[in-house]
């Protein structure tokens, strides 16, 4: 029997789920409700500490005792659960975890969510819990390339379930990639990486929806810019190590949908996150639930110094590609999807058309200029640099990295916000001037 997510940390008599366990709002799946993120966050349950600190305690403990030795079977049997403040053993359900997984369903518009120890785990754990062995997915040939394996290759192998890589702005081929009893969902990015393609997430979803296929996706490059349970995605995964963290040090995911998935997922014989056990160490949903109240206000900064240097690069005649420029191919649509305030995104691209190109100019940028850093990863305080078809997406063949738009020389950059904007451009011009590409 699953062990019920739907409650409060009250007694059993109380039946108000308006503030329960890990739903943060009640909504009608699909339906935008035109709700800052911010306002949403700061609407959840706050967690106040076990001694009325401002800050929630940290639930350090692996298993949990019980008062009568009965307890603990009716546990197991699932009729007494965190709903009702009874928690067996951290890799089920811990409150930190918990809490920090109201506020993730918060800041997506989600009726749920569960934190989890990275985002590849996230994406495998939802991907195994929605599709059955032998089943088929839809999705986007531009994705992160550890996606793009586990869909290409480990899938296929171990569990028979294929997938069909479309060109996700081609309605009509994503709508006949889709087969009615045997796709069991389609899954994009909302902004690809690396090639920053936005998606149309209200068209996607209609499409998938009218052939009762269930919608997935990666929201990783825009917390705050885009938010596609809003636009009418069913679930939204994350990899909080990026933007969310903020501080390229810790390693976690988030899967947000409907509540009945949740529990699916947390079921003591049929779910992916119970029985695969990438749990979340509560030390690090503690750290994280502190940096959420100030992700919007780091991702205004990262937009805004993002949207500073493409106008800059593009002026100096660099190929940069940034869906804030209006040369962008889907800059109406993100003016149309995105929340206001919150701009077009931290990352851009710069496209040195050869690998050789892009190694000199992050050589230079990183070891001589300044300027930035090369590492993978992004929404760092710093601006990070990598070559993505050498390093993120090098787990695509070349024919693969060719239709998903990723050039030998496309240098991804995750714009920081450290120092002030002037002294990082000067560091970009004299790295451009070192190449002779300007006097």
């Amino acid at each position: 029997m699953a062990t019920t997510v739907v409650g409060r940390n009250k007694g059993p008599s109380d039946n108000d789920d308006a503030d329960n366990l890990f739903i943060s709002k009640k909504k009608m799946p699909g339906v935008s409700q035109g709700e800052d993120p911010a306002a949403a966050l700061a609407h959840a349950r706050h967690e106040f500490g076990e001694h009325g600190g401002v800050n929630m305690s940290i639930e350090a403990s692996a298993t949990f005792t019980v008062m009568e030795p009965e307890t603990m079977s009716r546990m197991f049997a699932g009729e007494l659960g965190p709903d009702r403040d009874f928690f067996i053993y951290s890799r089920h359900f811990n409150p930190t975890v918990l809490n920090l997984s109201r506020q993730m369903a918060a800041l997506e518009g989600t009726e749920a969510a569960y934190c989890t120890s990275s985002g590849m785990s996230a994406i495998a754990s939802v991907l195994l819990q929605l599709c059955v062995h032998g089943g088929h997915v839809v999705a986007s040939r531009t994705l992160y390339g550890g996606t793009h394996a586990l869909l290409s290759h480990f899938l296929p192998r171990v569990c028979g379930i294929t997938t069909s890589f479309v060109d996700i702005e081609d309605f009509g081929a994503v709508n006949d990639a889709i087969v009615e009893g045997k796709t069991n969902l389609v899954y994009f990015e909302s902004m690809s990486n690396p090639t920053l393609m936005v998606a149309n997430t209200p068209e996607l979803s209609r499409i998938a929806h009218a052939k009762g296929v269930t919608v997935v996706v990666d929201n990783t490059f825009s917390p705050m810019v885009l938010s596609p349970a809003r636009l009418g995605a069913d679930v939204v995964v994350h990899s909080i190590s990026k933007f969310i963290s903020g501080g390229a040090d810790i390693i976690a995911g988030a899967v947000c949908g409907p509540a009945k998935l949740v529990n699916s997922m947390m079921d003591l014989q049929q779910g992916s996150l119970m029985l695969l056990g990438p749990t979340m160490n509560a030390k690090v949903a503690f750290e994280l639930a502190e940096r959420l109240p100030h992700l919007g206000l780091r991702m205004k900064e990262h937009c805004h110094r993002a949207m500073a240097y493409a106008t800059r690069m593009k002026k100096l005649g660099l190929k940069v590609i940034y869906p804030g420029l209006e040369a962008h191919p889907q800059h109406i649509l993100i003016k149309s999807l995105g929340n206001k305030e919150y701009g077009y995104g931290g990352l851009l691209c710069l496209d040195m058309e050869t690998e050789e190109k892009a190694n000199k100019l992050m050589n230079l940028l990183q070891n001589v200029t300044q300027f930035g850093l090369m590492a993978v990863s992004l929404g760092y305080y710093e601006t990070l640099m990598s070559c993505s078809g050498s390093s993120t997406s090098s787990e695509m063949n070349l024919e693969e990295r060719a239709l998903a738009g990723i050039s030998p020389g496309l240098v991804r950059m995750s714009i920081g916000y450290n120092g002030t904007l002037e002294q990082r451009w000067s560091q970009f011009e004299k790295a451009l001037s070192r190449m002779g590409l300007i006097k």
